[in-house]
C-alpha cells in the first residue's frame, strides 16, 4: 500500500477519487506538460489515467504514486517506479506552476529519497530532466544528482539521465528542510523526472 509521507511542509497523500479535477487540472497545464517532456493530451485520457491509479495502480501494488498537498491546498504530483528509461527506479515529479520557486521541488525530492530507501530498500534512484530545463539541473546537482548520459529523441531534443544514492556518503538524506515520515493510509507517469514540474 502507498503509504503517506510528510515532509517539513508538504503531506504526499495517495489519491482518492474527489482528487480528479485537481490532478486533470495539473496534467492538463500547457507549462507543466513542457517541463515533464510530454505533449499535452485529452482531457478524457487524463481522467482515464486518473482512474487507472485508483482502480489499478494501488490495488495491485504496482507502484507508490501520491498527490502532493501543502496547508490542504493540491500543489502537485510524484512517484516512485520502474520505467523504461532506465536500469531501476525513476523519480517523478510534477509541480502546479503557481507554486514553482518556493524550493519545494528540493523538498519532494528528498522525501522521495528517504521513501525509497527506508520504505523500497533502494540504494540509488534516478531522474530524467530535459537539457534545456536549467533551474530543476541545478537543483538536482545541489541534491547530489550524477549525470550519466544525454538521451536524444527523435526531434533532437536532449534529456539527462542523473542518479542519486537514495543515502548520501554520511548516511543520511540531507534533511535541511524536509524530513519524511510515513504512516499508514487508508486505501482508496505520467512520466517526468526530478522535479520536471518545477523550472523556477
Amino acid at each position: 500500500m502507498t503509504p503517506v509521507l510528510h515532509t517539513e511542509r508538504l503531506e504526499f497523500r495517495p489519491y482518492r477519487a474527489e482528487d480528479e479535477d485537481v490532478f486533470v487540472a495539473l496534467l492538463g497545464n500547457e507549462e507543466v506538460c513542457r517541463w515533464m517532456g510530454q505533449d499535452r493530451v485529452p482531457e478524457p485520457e487524463i481522467r482515464a489515467l486518473f482512474r487507472a491509479i485508483l482502480t489499478d495502480v494501488y490495488p495491485q501494488r504496482r507502484f507508490d504514486v501520491w498527490g502532493l498537498w501543502l496547508d490542504g491546498m493540491y500543489v502537485g504530483h510524484a512517484e516512485v517506479k520502474r520505467t523504461g528509461n532506465v536500469d531501476g527506479h525513476e523519480l517523478v515529479t510534477a509541480l502546479a506552476p503557481e507554486h514553482w520557486g518556493r524550493g519545494l521541488g528540493g523538498e519532494v525530492v528528498r522525501g522521495l529519497l528517504r521513501h525509497a530507501a527506508d520504505g523500497l530498500g533502494l540504494t540509488e534512484a534516478y531522474g530524467m530532466v530535459g537539457a534545456d530545463n536549467t533551474a530543476s539541473l541545478a537543483m538536482c546537482r545541489r541534491l547530489g544528482f550524477r549525470h550519466l548520459r544525454d538521451v536524444v529523441a527523435e526531434d533532437g531534443s536532449v534529456t539527462k539521465m542523473l542518479v542519486i544514492p537514495t543515502r548520501p556518503a554520511a548516511g543520511r538524506v540531507p534533511t535541511a528542510d524536509a524530513t519524511a515520515r510515513t504512516e499508514t493510509a487508508p486505501a482508496a507517469p505520467v512520466g517526468g523526472s526530478a522535479s520536471a514540474g518545477d523550472p523556477a
